[in-house]
């Protein structure tokens, strides 16, 4: 689905993602209608629209409003054609101490995204998930996961409405609010860098990549499909060695709900899941709109080997020391040195 001469609504608008995919929008489709940006922070939004020109800004509408207000989704949803379901409670410690805000946030929300865009008629919804969805240990990810679940099983009940919901998984996002290696350039002016443990590994996205895996699930999605980037992994100890190889290693253990490596697809998971070439698709276990030999067709697509799991720990992309560098300088601090 091309957007230009669309209107387009980021629950969350305001967070590195929103930011970032509002920029490329305003780039890549420059007869955009409008652009919503739906979030619950007047702060943000204010510092947000101050960066953007006089001339693009009359393209962009700010509303104040909060997920788990269902009237305030649906009228925000108004003449909306495509969804971008960024919002949602990501702190896994804040989660765990605060389970119930977390799942209003996180499950609550997601339903009330797909009650708006079923009563406003939205053709394309794509929602934000995550790593930490996958075979869950965590609060976190245990909301996410239901969120998908709610997402691709949307599918089965839009009726005749033309109208589709899909989701997007991916791991930690490079530089983005809350993320490792921003923390460990303030912190290696303390002359340490703290690691949970030595042994740990995480997938790796860009921003942009992330952005450009939304627009591939907008324009390709049929339903139902949770899309997984092929990216690298890092070992945290790599990390520690670009940005800090003069400081100390200190190992202060493992947090709780905390995994060693995280996952994007389980072996389980692989019984439904296509490969795509640039990207997988984990497919809906139950569909009544679709059967698998359709996504094959739709996306091109062949099924993964039997036993295929997706797991940053047995990877087989890498990042190194000197690539981890070259992208700091790229994407987070262009005056980075060591």
């Amino acid at each position: 689905m091309n957007l230009n001469h669309k209107s387009v609504l980021i629950t969350g608008g305001t967070g590195s993602f929103g930011q970032k995919f509002a920029e490329l929008i305003l780039k890549e489709y420059p007869e955009v209608k409008r652009i919503v940006i739906y979030s619950r922070d007047e702060l943000k939004q204010y510092e947000m629209r101050s960066k953007i020109s006089p001339e693009n800004l009359r393209r962009f509408r700010f509303f104040i409003g909060d997920v788990r207000d269902r009237e305030r989704l649906i009228r925000a949803c108004e003449d909306i054609n495509i969804i971008i379901h960024a919002a949602a409670m990501k702190q896994v410690d804040t989660a765990e101490y605060n389970p119930t805000e977390c799942i209003k946030t996180n499950i609550d929300g997601a339903e009330n995204v797909i009650h708006a865009a079923l009563q406003c008629n939205v053709n394309k919804v794509v929602a934000l998930s995550t790593d930490k969805a996958c075979a869950p240990i965590n609060l976190y990810g245990t909301t996410k996961l239901a969120s998908d679940k709610l997402f691709t099983a949307a599918n089965n009940i839009k009726g005749k409405r033309e109208i589709s919901f899909c989701a997007v998984r991916y791991g930690n996002v490079m530089g983005s609010r809350g993320s490792v290696i921003p923390f460990f350039i303030k912190q290696r002016e303390q002359g340490f860098i703290p690691v949970t443990h030595q042994e740990m590994t995480r997938f790796n996205i860009t921003l942009e990549e992330g952005v450009r895996l939304v627009f591939f699930a907008i324009e390709n999605g049929l339903g139902g499909e949770i899309f997984v980037p092929k990216i690298p992994s890092y070992r945290i100890l790599d990390v520690a060695e670009a940005v800090a190889p003069n400081c100390e290693v200190r190992d202060v253990g493992i947090r709780p709900g905390e995994k060693l490596h995280e996952e994007m697809i389980t072996e389980t998971d692989s019984l439904n899941t296509i490969d795509l070439g640039k990207y997988y698709a984990i497919l809906p276990s139950v569909s009544f709109t679709h059967q698998k030999k359709d996504f094959i067709s739709h996306h091109n697509a062949k099924n993964v080997p039997f036993g295929f799991k997706y797991n940053s720990g047995s990877n087989s992309e890498w990042e190194t020391v000197e690539t981890l560098r070259s992208k700091i300088v790229k994407y987070i601090d262009p005056d980075f040195s060591i």
